[in-house]
């Protein structure tokens, strides 16, 4: 006959060694289970990046554009204006009449920031290149999905660099990012990345950011009316795709120029900011 005291204790220990091994088939499961596995590689570092670059984020300042303004528009072949009849079809040439402004087209067909193009450097070596007297009231840098096959590796870098030397050379000048645009559709998933890298970066120079994907610019609906698909055009914009675009700049920019001052510590509760 066993004393009551070493039943007692006997009949708690049961449960709560079922409990834990109750416990330990369930994390088991949920280790083992195929279903449970994510699709893609998690990518915790981006992530942890992405999260610092919104947090140092600034606010634009306002883009005041003047009739009769220079604007360099820099970029790849779409800045050059491949595909269009003549280059001067380009939809950095039509901007000009489109916003009331002189423009200073500098394209290069297949140049990136990373990729050197047919016709000449990077975007870093040729900004390095760049006429400090050509003393634009705005510049716009379009691109580039000329990238995609060399990103991520020194893509940051190469950006940074770029803008940098960029800003020093133009200090007076504003600057305006204008993301990739999707040479074929669905958007193949480096140009993706790339035009959400080219956001954050922008955003922490307090920089306006114009982003053709996130604004879908080129959609099945329109994509053989906008893109040249033949053995001439190469995926590139046609005549008519050129003039499309160079309307959606302009109707971009002509926003950016809408915009009110932002300030940094205006309240959440609808009541007018003090600048």
């Amino acid at each position: 006959m066993h004393a009551p005291g070493r039943t007692r204790a006997r009949r708690l220990w049961l449960p709560l060694l079922a409990a834990a091994l109750a416990v330990a088939a369930v994390c088991a499961v949920a280790v083992l289970r195929p279903w449970g596995a994510p699709s893609e590689p998690v990518r915790p570092v981006a992530a942890a990046e992405g999260e610092a670059q919104a947090a140092a984020s600034v606010p634009p300042a306002p883009l005041a554009l003047e009739e009769g303004a220079r604007v360099l528009v820099f970029g790849d072949s779409w800045v050059y204006g491949s595909a269009a009849n003549v280059p001067a079809l380009g939809f950095a040439y039509l901007l000009a009449g489109q916003l009331g402004v002189e423009t200073i087209v500098d394209g290069v067909r297949g140049s990136g920031y990373l990729k050197p193009g047919l016709d000449g450097p990077s975007y870093g070596e040729r900004i390095a290149a760049l006429d400090p007297a050509l003393a634009p009231d705005l510049i716009l840098v379009e691109g580039s999905i000329n990238d995609r096959k060399l990103y991520p590796a020194g893509y940051r870098e190469a950006v940074t660099a770029a803008w940098d030397a960029l800003a020093s050379t133009y200090p007076d000048a504003d600057i305006v990012i204008l993301g990739p645009s999707p040479q074929v559709l669905p958007v193949q998933s480096a140009t993706r990345e790339i035009d959400a890298e080219l956001s954050a970066l922008a955003a922490a120079r307090g920089w306006w950011y114009i982003s053709p994907i996130a604004e879908d610019w080129i959609t099945t609906a329109n994509y053989l009316d906008v893109i040249d698909t033949g053995p001439v055009g190469r995926d590139h914009p046609s005549t008519a795709g050129h003039a499309y675009l160079a309307d959606r700049v302009a109707r971009a920019v002509e926003r950016l120029e809408g915009q009110p001052a932002i300030v940094a510590d205006a309240p959440h509760d609808g009541t007018p900011a003090i600048p």
